[in-house]
């Protein structure tokens, strides 16, 4: 089985219907990337399979409590320390260990910093470094790479690929290449829905809560 499969899928923006008849899977060690230009929909959709907004149809398929979402804020609490933030989040996951989230987002050097004082980058590691102590499969991320360097960027890349080859699975909308060739992309123009058309009763349907 899938880790995710989505079925015939309907989202709204606004009340407006904007993409339709959205169907795809992610399985365990696959990486999706979808494309299309701005305002198709992407931001929309990923929020819908995160389960923050309701579908207009369609229906999703996971396990319960198997999914991360990182959108367009970091998620920090500004008053706590680098290691503070990671261990509040590996509490609310049940996890313990965060030295490999450090490390891997080379946050080491900066574990005592207060969330506040670090330049944007360093926050949007960080913010992204939380999906390494949530112990869920399913990444679903939203521009992950906004404010990050070059060599940020490198390194998340490779935190997806050690992501994927424990078996774990990524659902992206990015706009630069992450150096992924093994990812598999989805182009969202096809499924662009006409906003005139009527979005009926059904919010949609779903297998399991993963919140």
């Amino acid at each position: 089985m899938p880790l995710l499969t989505i079925t015939d899928l309907s989202v709204a923006r606004a009340g407006l219907p904007i993409l339709s008849a959205l169907s795809f899977c992610v399985d365990h060690g696959e990486a999706l990337v979808l494309r299309g230009p701005n305002g198709i929909g992407k931001t929309t959709l990923l929020r819908t399979i995160a389960g923050l907004q309701p579908a207009l149809a369609g229906e999703m398929s996971l396990a319960a409590e198997s999914m991360a979402y990182a959108g367009h804020s970091d998620g920090l609490k500004a008053t706590l320390s680098v290691v503070e933030n990671l261990r509040f989040w590996a509490d609310i996951y049940a996890t313990k260990d965060i030295a490999p989230a450090l490390a891997q987002m080379n946050l080491d050097a900066l574990a005592d910093r207060a969330a506040h004082s670090l330049s944007a980058g360093q926050k949007r590691r960080l913010g992204l470094a939380r999906l390494l102590v949530t112990g869920r499969p399913i990444w679903v991320l939203d521009e992950p790479t906004v404010s990050l360097d070059q060599a940020s960027v490198q390194l998340f890349a490779e935190a997806i690929r050690s992501h994927l080859a424990q078996g774990g699975a990524a659902l992206m909308a990015t706009h630069i290449d992450l150096g992924l060739p093994e990812a598999r992309v989805l182009d969202l123009g096809p499924y662009r829905a006409d906003p005139l058309a009527p979005t009926g009763g059904s919010a949609g349907a779903f297998d399991e809560a993963f919140l």
